[in-house]
Order: C-alpha cells, then sequence, then structure tokens
C-alpha cells in the first residue's frame, strides 16, 4: 500500500516543481505573475495517472499475471485477404480524402505527406544503413531551392525541377558521404550538423544567388497546357474551363494532393523492394557489424554512398513538393528544428519499419494542429509522448520485421 501511494505522490511532486517556472510564471511587463492553477491541473494528471497504472499492476499481480510491457511489433491481421481488403479500402480513403476536406486540413494532409517523404528518405540513413544523420534538411533545401532557382533563372516548370532536384539532392548525397565514410556514432552526427548548417547559411548570406532571407518565388505546379488559376495565359486553358466547371483555388491543391500522394505510394514501393534486395541487406549488414560486412566482402564504401544518394534523392522530391506547395521557400524554413523533428518520426516510428514511419509522420504533423487551442502546452504533450514511447515502446511504435526461418521439427 505504500509502494502504490507513495510513488503517485512523488511523481505529482516532481511534475509540480518542473511545470511551477514554466506554465505557472506569468511574465507582466517588468514582473512576474504566479498562476498556480495550471501547474497543479499537471500535477493531479499525474497522480492519478500513476496511480491508475499502479492499481491496474496490483489487480494483475492479484490475477496472477506479470505486469509486462510489450516491446515488440504490434499484430496485423494475419489472413491475407483481410489484410489486402483493408489496405484497399485504406487506399481508396485516402484517394476520396481531398473531395472531403477543406483548404486548411487539406494543405495540413499535404505537409503530413511531405513529411512521410522525408521520413522514408532518413529511415534509409539512419534505420537501415545505421548511419546517424542530423543534416538531413540541407538535402530538404536542395530540393526546394532546385527548384526555386530552376524557375528563377532557367524557368524550369515542376515536372522537370522533379527529377532536377532529386539527382541533384543524391549529388548532394554522395558529397556528404565521401568525408563520413571511417566515421561512426557521435562523429558522424556532429559532421552531418554542421553540413546542414552549412547549406543553410550558404542560402541566407548569398542573396544575390538565392535571395537570403527574402527568399524566393515559385511557380505553381500546372499540367501541361492547362493552369490552376482563373485565367490561364495565352495558348493555355484554365483547368475549371477545360472540365465546364466553377472555379476553386481548391483545384490546385487537390491536384498537387493527388500527384503528391501516387509519388509517396512509389517511393513506398521502392523502399519495400529495396530492403529485400541485395543492396539493402547491404544496409542493414553495415548497421548491425561494419567489419563482419567487410568481412564477407561487402565492399562499404559503395554501400553507404548508396544509402546517402537514396535517401538524400527521396530528401529532394520532398523540398520540391514543399517549395510547389508553399509558392515560396526562405532559409527559415530549414532550420535544424526540422532535422530533429525528422529524426523524431523515424525513431519513434521504429528504425527500418515503413509503416511505423508513415503513422509517426502523420501523427506528429496532424497532432499539433489538432491541439493548436492549446498552443501554451503543445510541445509539453509532444515531449510527453516522446517520453512515453521510450520507456514503454523503445523500439518505436511499430518495430521492423525480420524473415523467421525455422528448422524441421523432429
Amino acid at each position: 500500500m505504500r509502494r502504490l501511494l507513495l510513488h503517485p505522490l512523488v511523481t505529482a511532486i516532481l511534475v509540480l516543481i518542473l511545470t511551477a517556472p514554466i506554465a505557472g510564471l506569468v511574465l507582466d511587463g517588468y514582473t512576474f505573475n504566479l498562476h498556480w492553477q495550471p501547474p497543479l491541473g499537471l500535477a493531479l494528471t499525474a497522480l492519478i495517472l500513476h496511480l491508475v497504472i499502479n492499481l491496474v499492476r496490483a489487480w494483475r499481480s492479484a490475477q496472477g499475471g506479470a505486469w509486462s510491457v510489450t516491446h515488440g511489433p504490434i499484430p496485423v491481421p494475419s489472413h491475407p485477404a483481410l489484410l489486402r481488403t483493408f489496405r484497399i479500402l485504406l487506399l481508396l480513403s485516402c484517394l476520396v480524402l481531398p473531395f472531403l476536406l477543406n483548404k486548411y486540413w487539406l494543405t495540413v494532409a499535404i505537409l503530413a505527406l511531405i513529411y512521410v517523404l522525408l521520413a522514408l528518405g532518413l529511415n534509409i540513413v539512419v534505420g537501415l544503413a545505421g548511419m546517424l544523420d542530423l543534416g538531413f534538411v540541407a538535402f530538404y533545401a536542395v530540393g526546394a531551392y532546385g527548384y526555386a532557382l530552376g524557375h528563377e533563372y532557367l524557368g524550369l516548370g515542376f515536372w522537370s525541377a522533379l527529377p532536377l532536384g532529386a539527382f541533384l539532392a543524391a549529388g548532394f548525397g554522395v558529397v556528404l558521404g565521401f568525408p563520413v565514410l571511417r566515421m561512426h556514432g557521435d562523429y558522424l552526427a556532429i559532421v552531418t550538423l554542421g553540413f546542414g548548417e552549412i547549406i543553410r547559411l550558404v542560402l541566407n548570406n548569398w542573396t544575390e544567388f538565392t535571395g537570403g532571407p527574402n527568399g524566393v518565388r515559385v511557380a505553381f505546379p500546372s499540367l501541361p497546357g492547362l493552369e490552376f488559376s482563373r485565367k490561364a495565359k495565352e495558348g493555355n486553358i484554365a483547368f475549371h474551363e477545360w472540365l465546364g466547371i466553377d472555379y476553386s483555388a481548391n483545384h490546385r491543391i487537390m491536384f498537387m494532393y493527388l500527384i503528391l500522394f501516387l509519388v509517396v505510394l512509389l517511393i513506398m514501393f521502392l523502399v519495400t523492394r529495396l530492403k529485400k534486395m541485395p543492396l539493402g541487406r547491404s544496409w542493414e549488414a553495415l548497421r548491425e557489424d561494419e567489419i563482419a560486412c567487410r568481412s564477407l566482402g561487402i565492399n562499404h564504401v559503395t554501400v553507404k554512398l548508396s544509402a546517402f544518394a537514396m535517401g538524400a534523392m527521396i530528401g529532394g522530391i520532398g523540398g520540391v513538393f514543399f517549395a510547389a506547395s508553399q509558392g515560396f521557400v526562405n532559409p527559415t524554413s530549414f532550420t535544424f528544428f526540422e532535422s530533429a523533428l525528422i529524426l523524431a518520426i523515424v525513431v519513434l516510428g521504429g528504425l527500418g519499419s515503413i509503416p511505423g514511419v508513415i503513422i509517426a509522420a502523420i501523427v506528429l504533423t496532424v497532432l499539433p494542429e489538432l491541439l493548436r487551442d492549446f498552443s501554451d502546452y503543445r510541445i509539453l504533450v509532444f515531449g510527453l509522448a516522446m517520453v512515453g514511447m521510450m520507456i514503454w515502446r523503445p523500439r518505436g511504435l511499430v518495430r521492423a520485421r525480420r524473415p523467421v526461418f525455422q528448422g524441421r521439427q523432429g
């Protein structure tokens, strides 16, 4: 009984001490006003949650079952027909989604898909190849500015900039990969972090070419011969006039969502196939033990460079879509916080797990928008969610599955 009540009380006191300076002190001119209601509410919530957990543990012990936290993957339907039906329904619902959402939530859905792309790219570098990259936002910026500057100086459109941004980011990934071939762990993280900051500072200070803090305007995507504007330029046709419907600003956003969704499906298929191919096996072997990997005759140079190039290419594609959806890019969109957020998505989703990073990217993008009414506590909720994930599911939301080979019985 002492443990049942004492530990929740200690937890509540610690929460009160930690949150009182953050949520209880309000700046009023040159003085502070103390408000006890928010920290007391958080402390009471922590007390109740801890007490409920202890009661459940006691009940489990009384029933003869051990309270254990499972670190395995989330159960999924094992019947192929049921799983296939679920995938088809999920695909159809995603395709119908843009026709049901308003402009605001459709923009949020596009941003979520962009973060899915970025998480899939970083998952190759960190989750599969095991190389900690803290400067992944640099490839994101290269793709976005590749489209913006290509349109500004070369007159490139969206469809021309999409492969250009991908190959340009892949080239930067190879350039980054060469100096870090012999680095591991913290040293690799520091170098990649510096690379990301170098790219941001160059974009911010090279004002004659990149526009500096003022940024660069980007043309919105369009179909060949069709435009999503109210009045098309000479020689083109407005999209709503071609279909014979009324003009709506949502047409361009819906088009962007559908194209981005198809690209995400293609990247998911590509990464899934790569995981099962010799290249993907080499990435995982390099992650587990580089010395054993090299002793088996695997060229670690090409394996590392391929991981950097493939992850950077996917990040560059995400950057192109970000620039096309915003219509404007500047260096403030590519700070270290973006790299940290993408890394948090990969870690929380599960290193090497494709479904996990997709779910985590959607949750961490949509959840802040749902909590806008609680803007003062959004970061606190985000931090508590990360702490809870690391305690109860340290291997991620959806643990990466590995093939299991069983020997003959008897």
